[in-house]
């Protein structure tokens, strides 16, 4: 009878994947012809591989070896330091858990969680506050990646904005998801251990002449750029497509060719809809601008795809791109990574809360990042 209902239950979620499956691939090939529809997902595909996952994955190997570097030679360190009495007012976090943002901003979310797990540097936290660490560790996600594509595209001063409402996103997310913690879980307001400790002994301590820890933190640190950019390449090959599919139309006569970058322009046509509340909001002169945070839920590496076919297009300028880096900072994936990290701290259930949470830091970031960029246009 168990048998039965599983069977059933596993029936009817085939039957609603294929009705979807369809039903989406469906309305790309009446719109655009079957043949074209096919040709154009393997031509955006093939051409983001070449002109862009190659470029992000050139710039995640720099950045973590530059990343490693500041870890070998104590820079990490200093900089936590330095922020470590921001964290209580501005996070209600204890100073070491700067660590967290740094080490996340140089490498990927889930830096945090190895950090979490470690039981010396948790036993500083509150229990709500260690599952809070999920929400600030994503908030800084790949950021020096994404500063680093932004900068190299000649958008540094734009980039350091969104560097800005990315900062005060991750205040929001990280505070409300404490909030929503504590209302619903009172009992996670304890410590994790009693014991005393002196913060100072977190560090980074190595063995070996400086230039054997050079050459060890750069081939390490550059190893590990190699693994992120290989871990971007679906999320950038495949969401991306599809997203540029929805926002891009067909070729300058009005048809289809089986071309790269041609589509339906579904996500304009809706974001017309409401293109008053984008255009408020976040300043988007062009509602094609929507498929960057759509994206960067997902994967923040597959949203940076689009960006060097918004430049062609000719319809990013500098307060896109603020936005642009303060979104995608912040969200960097969280939709794809936060049922993890939660999960692998035990606290699955509080997944929805999170996202929540997470959801609201992002618009707020984007949010402050264009107004920020405005006033700062409008005094220089």
């Amino acid at each position: 009878m168990k048998g039965m209902k599983f069977l059933t239950k596993r029936s009817i979620e085939a039957v609603i994947f294929l009705i979807i499956f369809f039903g989406f691939f469906g309305y790309l090939g009446s719109k655009m012809g079957l043949p074209n529809m096919m040709n154009t997902i393997m031509q955006t595909a093939y051409s983001l591989l070449l002109e862009t996952v190659f470029y992000i994955m050139a710039i995640t190997v720099v950045s973590g070896a530059l990343g490693n570097l500041l870890v070998e030679f104590g820079v990490v360190r200093l900089i936590e330091i330095v922020l470590r009495p921001l964290m209580k007012p501005l996070y209600n976090l204890p100073g070491v858990a700067a660590l967290g943002g740094v080490m996340t901003f140089l490498s990927d979310n889930p830096a945090i969680i190895s950090l979490s797990k470690d039981a010396h540097f948790a036993r500083y936290f509150k229990k709500y506050q260690l599952v809070s660490l999920t929400n600030f560790g994503t908030a800084f996600g790949m950021g020096l990646v994404v500063i680093m594509f932004m900068m190299g595209k000649g958008f540094l001063p734009a980039a350091l904005v969104g560097l800005v409402g990315a900062c005060v996103g991750s205040i929001v997310s990280t505070r409300l998801m404490q909030h929503f913690i504590l209302k619903s879980n009172p009992e996670l307001n304890a410590d994790i251990s009693s014991e005393e400790g002196d913060e100072e002994k977190i560090s980074f301590k190595s063995e070996g002449s400086v230039f054997l820890r050079f050459l060890n933190a750069i081939l390490d640190g550059g190893k590990s750029g190699v693994e992120i950019g290989l871990a971007i390449i679906p999320g950038v090959l495949i969401i991306s497509t599809l997203v540029m599919m929805l926002t891009f139309g067909p070729a300058t006569d009005g048809s289809y060719t089986g071309a790269a970058y041609e589509g339906v322009a579904l996500l304009p046509f809706l974001a017309d809809k409401i293109d008053f509340v984008f255009k408020w909001l976040f300043g988007f002169e062009n509602s094609q601008l929507v498929a960057f945070p759509i994206t960067a839920l997902g994967a923040v590496g597959a949203a940076l795809g689009l960006i060097p076919r918004f430049i062609q297009e000719g319809i990013v300028n500098g307060n896109a791109i603020a936005v642009f880096t303060a979104m995608g900072m912040c969200w960097s994936g969280y939709l794809s990574t936060h049922t993890a990290m939660l999960d692998s701290l035990g606290f699955r259930s509080l997944t929805s809360k999170a996202i929540l949470a997470h959801t609201i830091g992002g618009l707020i970031a984007g949010i402050v990042a264009h107004w920020l960029y405005v006033l700062l246009s409008m005094i220089f």
